[in-house]
């Protein structure tokens, strides 16, 4: 077992990322100044059911992009419920992989940037479950599903967490 050194660092980045979204959709307005370049980020889809995030996640595997990156045939990931209110997480073993959400309405969980870090875990199998392997993956997919500023983001932001 490799110790997964950066999830807290993972966790932080993304968590800012997160918030410069909330906040830009808060204003209105989704330019931004970002340490010195104008950007303007894409919306951020938000999901109301285990249901909505299965189409979500199907669609995305789905994509001519991400299926040329990652492979013709990515295996099937579900989406199931999970109880609690406030995480999702990634699970594979003997029955497949599944994303676990919240079956109630969770403003953290049920967000594009939760889920594709969700599905890049199903892509990117490698260990430390957070490294640097993972960390090109997630940018790499949301680059290629919510556009070039994302990946733009993340890269600038994984490197000022003094990430690998």
């Amino acid at each position: 077992m490799v110790r997964d050194s950066q999830r807290s660092k993972v966790y932080a980045a993304e968590q800012f990322v997160r918030t410069m979204f909330d906040r830009a959709a808060q204003h209105h307005s989704r330019a931004i100044d970002f340490f010195g370049t104008a950007l303007t980020l894409p919306p951020e889809a938000r999901f109301a059911s285990v249901e909505s995030v299965q189409r979500y996640v199907d669609q995305v595997l789905s994509m001519p992009a991400v299926r040329q990156r990652w492979g013709p045939v990515v295996a099937a990931l579900t989406v199931r419920p999970r109880q609690g209110n406030t995480a999702a997480h990634y699970e594979s073993g003997d029955g497949g992989a599944a994303i676990a959400v919240p079956e109630q309405t969770s403003r953290w969980a049920l967000r594009e940037l939760v889920l594709l870090h969700e599905i890049s875990h199903h892509l990117c199998p490698a260990e430390p479950a957070h490294g640097a392997e993972f960390t090109a993956t997630f940018t790499t997919l949301a680059e290629v599903v919510m556009g070039p500023e994302v990946g733009h983001v993340l890269r600038v932001v994984y490197a000022k967490e003094g990430m690998r």
